[in-house]
């Protein structure tokens, strides 16, 4: 692992992507410390502290998800989550949109013209959301004014700037998938996430000797569950196929044994961003109309309690299937060996390894997505009883999105190392 690390720092080229990496999240972690011009600081703190304030239901998801930026109305309060509910949108239309799924199919171009359509509907989301924000906390009496200048000076000043710090997040996960190591976007929730950890642990250790007592405990099952985590991260089916020899030129091709390997979790933890984002999209809603209580009394029910817990699962089963038949489609995969002269032992070539192709991932895909479930929820049932922060925080969801995250970047760097003939982190 060491030495992993001292050849990663050795290569220039790759030194250069990490710590372009981590001057990115160094910059994204103080915007998120910094204060929209003209808040009142020690408001919003009110605002957000104590029993029955904004911070329960609804707005606690927003908080957790903006990495505690909307808990001080910094430049990025409104997080990651625009981009990702864009992306979901157009993810969606891609199944029943005909030309944006022609799209989607033309490689390079294609992709950057959805990734361009996914950055405007991230603006238009962005500007809804600020509009939303601006008027819940003016119903609960933060003025957002002073120096005798008009009041509407300073809600434009303060929409103006959440929708500039949303589209410089998007802004920074681009730049570091394109220039750094990892996915940007993942990287970022990685840091919001470990943003609010510490405090987390401090807020569940100073409760006492029962406290201190759980805190551990969730380590504890914290540090059996990662192996598990990985296991299913890195576990495969292999389905044996066989090349038939031909001859090309002098040459015979062909004629040797290999495997197709699908990853058990072959969405990754996209499934549960998802489900998190649309549950988190009812929040969102609640902030344009805060003083209808059924609205918010709706949008408190979707965030947390057995309604969330459901849901969610119903989520992510259904987006582990979704996004799984977008990455991998068995139809290509069949083609594509029939083609190169390909055959799994025992089935016919094209629309029978087809099938065969996808009832195999249908299998591995529903134990893969109730894993996913199971620990995305236990931890949010196990802190409805003891109110614990650590575990709200730090839950089943947050490992799953550090491990996997992680997992990936580990496997950039490795791919770099061998690259220049290294060795990567472990042999």
């Amino acid at each position: 692992m060491l030495t992993g690390l001292k050849n990663a720092f050795g290569i220039k080229d790759l030194r250069s992507k990490i710590l372009f990496t981590a001057g990115m999240l160094v910059v994204y972690r103080f915007g998120a410390h910094l204060p929209v011009p003209g808040v009142p600081f020690q408001g919003m703190m009110n605002l957000f502290g104590g029993n029955g304030s904004v911070a329960s239901g609804a707005m606690a998801l927003l908080n957790l998800f903006s990495g505690g930026a909307l808990k001080y109305v910094s430049v990025f309060s409104l997080g990651i989550m625009p981009y990702i509910t864009s992306s979901i949108i157009l993810q969606l239309l891609q199944s029943v949109v005909p030309s944006l799924h022609e799209l989607s199919r033309e490689g390079e171009v294609g992709q950057t013209k959805i990734t361009q359509y996914s950055r405007y509907l991230t603006l238009g989301l962005a500007v809804l959301n600020s509009i939303g924000y601006l008027f819940l906390f003016k119903s609960y009496g933060v003025s957002f004014n002073g120096a005798g200048a008009p009041e509407a000076i300073f809600d434009i000043m303060v929409v103006g700037t959440l929708v500039a710090g949303a589209m410089l997040i998007m802004w920074i996960g681009e730049l570091i998938t394109q220039r750094g190591i990892g996915n940007g976007m993942s990287l970022i929730i990685f840091a919001n996430i470990m943003a609010g950890l510490p405090q987390a642990i401090v807020s569940s250790s100073s409760a006492g000797l029962k406290g201190i007592i759980v805190t551990i405990v969730v380590f504890v099952v914290i540090l059996l569950v990662i192996p598990l985590i990985v296991f299913i991260e890195r576990g495969q089916r292999r389905i044996p196929v066989q090349y038939a020899k031909r001859v090309v030129g002098r040459r015979i091709m062909g004629g040797q044994s290999t495997y197709l390997p699908i990853k058990v979790n072959t969405a990754g933890v996209v499934p549960i961003i998802f489900a998190s984002a649309l549950l988190y999209f009812p929040a969102q809603i609640a902030v344009f109309f805060p003083g209808i209580d059924f609205i918010q009394t709706a949008a408190g029910a979707l965030s947390a309690g057995w309604l969330n817990w459901v849901l969610n699962v119903v989520f992510i089963v259904f987006f582990a299937y979704f996004y799984t038949s977008m990455v991998f489609n068995p139809d290509d995969t069949a083609d594509n060996l029939k083609k190169q002269g390909g055959f799994i032992p025992g089935v016919r070539p094209g629309r029978a390894t087809a099938a065969y192709i996808k009832n195999a991932l249908n299998k591995i895909t529903l134990p893969s997505a109730v894993f996913l479930a199971v620990i995305a929820i236990v931890p949010s049932v196990v802190f409805s009883f003891t109110g614990n922060r650590l575990i709200q925080s730090f839950g089943g969801t947050s490992v799953l999105i550090m491990v996997g995250v992680v997992l990936d970047t580990i496997a950039k760097v490795e791919s770099q190392l061998k690259m220049y003939d290294y060795d990567g982190f472990f042999k």
